[in-house]
């Protein structure tokens, strides 16, 4: 462990819980300049988070401690999520924990916490947005375990740094597994972060509305905890994208001047991609939950396409 890396890994998480919130709000500010709307400022959430830390939490009377303890957890894997991707550098002190097994079990155990807690008051809302998640985790988690499989072929390791530092520093290639990964995996981002065409994170309609459902007995500090998880997943999955398929400008280790690099490259590369986010949501429209298990089978079959693709085509 080095002392550089020590600061690569302060320097992930730290820009992970600054700049998640601000990816949500840019992405709500680019969704709103499309559709023709006016939006709050690129700061909203942190006026939002700000409110909430403020206010005083309201907790059922039945409330057991799982309810109460889900908010930290949840922010916890998020949190750990983000700081196993390597977003700014390949020398993290967590990199032989970056296995990607290991981030997708992360995202599970999330959502296992997060529906427990829904269903552990007991109201309709609760229950119907804690089965709803489970239906999406249950179908999303191998698609995403395949899209990963496919870039680890490659890399011939499962390791995120090992991928990361493999297609990065490789001549100029087209890869088709990666092609079919990438699709994939961009659906299934969309149905993990509660995204047009599977959710509406705008909405409250009880027939349509899952990530909502799931936080709907939630208030003050505990409600923040959850709002500023939600956007750390969602930073947490676009950093996994561009590790996985736009590597360039990732710091290698022992270099310091490469870090300082790195951090303007991400931010650049969130900003475009939080742009075609909202662009891709404006072109979209919201889909029955009764087609979303099509949606997510879609995926699916892309990413083992894109995996036996790799194995017969060796690209």
């Amino acid at each position: 462990m080095t002392r550089l890396g020590v600061v690569s890994q302060l320097l992930e998480i730290g820009l992970a819980l600054l700049l998640a919130p601000l990816l949500s709000g840019w992405i709500n500010q680019c969704r709103a300049w499309l559709q023709n709307k006016s939006a709050p400022g690129f700061l909203q959430p942190y006026r939002l988070l700000h409110k909430l830390f403020n206010k005083e939490s309201v907790v059922a009377e039945h409330a057991s401690p799982l309810f109460r303890s889900a908010p930290y957890i949840v922010f916890g894997c998020m949190a750990l999520a983000c700081a196993i991707v390597p977003t700014l550098s390949t020398d993290l002190p967590l990199s032989p924990a970056a296995d990607a097994i290991a981030l997708v079990g992360l995202f599970a155990l999330a959502r296992v916490f997060i529906s427990l807690a829904a269903m552990d008051i007991g109201t309709s809302f609760g229950t119907l947005g804690a089965r709803r998640e489970m239906l999406i985790g249950f179908l999303a988690e191998p698609a995403l375990l395949m899209v990963l499989f496919s870039a680890s072929l490659i890399s011939k390791s499962t390791s995120l740094t090992t991928i990361v530092e493999t297609l990065a520093h490789r001549d100029m290639a087209i890869y088709p597994s990666l092609a079919f990964a990438g699709v994939a995996f961009t659906m299934v981002s969309l149905a993990e972060n509660a995204r047009v065409p599977v959710d509406n994170p705008a909405t409250h309609l009880e027939l349509t509305m899952i990530h909502e459902a799931l936080i709907l007995e939630y208030s003050g500090r505990h409600l923040a905890l959850l709002e500023w998880a939600a956007s750390l997943k969602l930073f947490a999955y676009s950093c996994t994208g561009l590790a996985l398929f736009f590597p360039w400008g990732v710091a290698e280790a022992e270099a310091p001047l490469a870090l300082l690099v790195a951090m303007p490259m991400l931010v650049l590369k969130l900003a475009i991609g939080g742009a075609l986010l909202a662009f891709l949501e404006t072109l979209s429209a919201k889909m029955r939950i009764f087609r979303v298990p099509e949606f997510l089978a879609t995926a699916f079959l892309l990413a083992v396409i894109g995996l036996l693709v790799n194995i017969l085509v060796g690209a």
